[in-house]
């Protein structure tokens, strides 16, 4: 049944409910359960120092995410822009009144907690992208001059980003508003184009990394040139998804990871825990539900009405798809070490609200798809 008709009355709070794609919530609930049993058997066997902060932010999150969905989606049509000024301004703020930790400035000290802006911005840039290309015409996406806004919607906070430094979200950013681009209809030359271009760079940019992000990349074409400095995390990370082999050692049997071998186990190399404890088909089983979560947020976008829903809920789909892949490619040794966590199984708060967020908005494009939002002034 749709969730609202045009000329229908608004649906009512209990009615959205009802409408709500229950089997989606309950897919990540069951992601995040298992978050919090890898971050339980990291701490030891114990719920602290992590598995129950996970598990408050997630049970926040969740409300959050409840909340989003049900707020009609031309709100945030209305607050697109916005959102993406102020994600923008904080991303400003850091330079002025970041917090430094571990030689990086990505946080502002809040009290209560710590913002990291730079996460807040992969859902404020899809806003922004997706409010720009809804009232575009065909004709207008082919032009050059008029890709100059959303290219500058990119890059300006993707090199803010680097600036503190944030490789990983920044190459996130990057990707993400790049296929976005793909989807709103921008031609597959003028990618090539402008890979063309950044590969002309390449020495420019290899001149402007940091120390410790070029040594990243060595050690990612040769491991075993320092197997017990640089390249000591992908090794480790390598031997434990090995050792798990099929069926895994079992909950809280994981050698590399209990003996702390398996170096931040809570964060970026989670999945590798996860892989050694539960084996080939415990890995298997959850990126079997990361597909499903992508899939179905596809499935959401292709039946909007609104080409603003559409492409909010691609955009989102493919924020998630892009933590996904670059943290599983990350401690598999298939790209270097960028700090990307993996979607409510690693340790850490903003980016969880952030991928919780982004699933809000896919529920909300849901619950909301037959709702029309004028594209053109022409339209009725």
């Amino acid at each position: 049944m749709p969730a609202q008709r045009i000329g229908a009355k608004e649906l009512t709070l209990v009615e959205k409910l009802r409408h709500l794609n229950w089997a989606f919530v309950a897919i990540v609930v069951l992601v995040a359960s298992a978050g919090y049993a890898m971050l339980y058997s990291a701490g030891g066997g114990g719920h602290g120092p992590w598995a129950w902060r996970h598990g408050v932010r997630f049970g926040v999150g969740l409300a959050a995410m409840l909340v989003i969905a049900v707020i009609d989606i031309r709100f945030w049509f209305r607050f697109a822009y916005p959102l993406f000024a102020a994600a923008l301004a904080g991303l400003v703020a850091v330079e002025v009144i970041g917090s430094v930790s571990m030689g990086a400035q990505r946080w502002i000290d809040l009290g209560l907690f710590q913002l990291q802006p730079s996460e807040v911005m992969k859902i404020g840039l899809v806003l922004a992208l997706a409010r720009y290309f809804h009232g575009a015409h065909p004709e207008d996406v082919a032009r050059p001059a008029f890709l100059a806004i959303p290219i500058l919607m990119i890059a300006v906070p993707a090199i803010l980003v680097l600036k503190q430094p944030d490789l990983g979200t920044a190459v996130m950013l990057m990707a993400g508003g790049g296929a976005l681009l793909f989807v709103a209809g921008v031609r597959w030359w003028k990618f090539t184009l402008v890979l063309g271009i950044a590969l002309a760079a390449l020495p420019l940019i290899w001149q402007r990394l940091h120390d410790y992000q070029k040594q990243r990349v060595m050690t990612f074409i040769d491991p075993e040139r320092d197997p017990l400095g640089a390249g000591y995390h992908i090794i480790q990370s390598k031997i434990a998804l090995g050792s798990g082999g099929v069926w895994g050692k079992g909950f809280l049997q994981g050698t590399q990871s209990q003996l702390s071998f398996l170096p931040e186990k809570q964060t970026d190399f989670i999945f590798t825990m996860l892989a050694e404890e539960t084996g080939l088909i415990g890995a298997l089983a959850m990126l079997t539900l990361f597909m499903v979560l992508i899939g179905l947020g596809t499935v959401f976008a292709l039946r909007a009405r609104s080409q603003f829903a559409r492409l909010l809920a691609m955009g989102a789909s493919l924020t998630f798809f892009l933590y996904v892949v670059i943290n599983i490619a990350m401690v598999t040794g298939l790209i270097p070490v960028v700090g990307v966590p993996l979607p409510m199984i690693s340790y850490g708060g903003t980016a969880m609200i952030t991928v919780l967020t982004g699933f809000g908005l896919l529920l909300s494009v849901d619950i909301h798809r037959e709702v029309a939002i004028p594209r053109f002034p022409v339209d009725p």
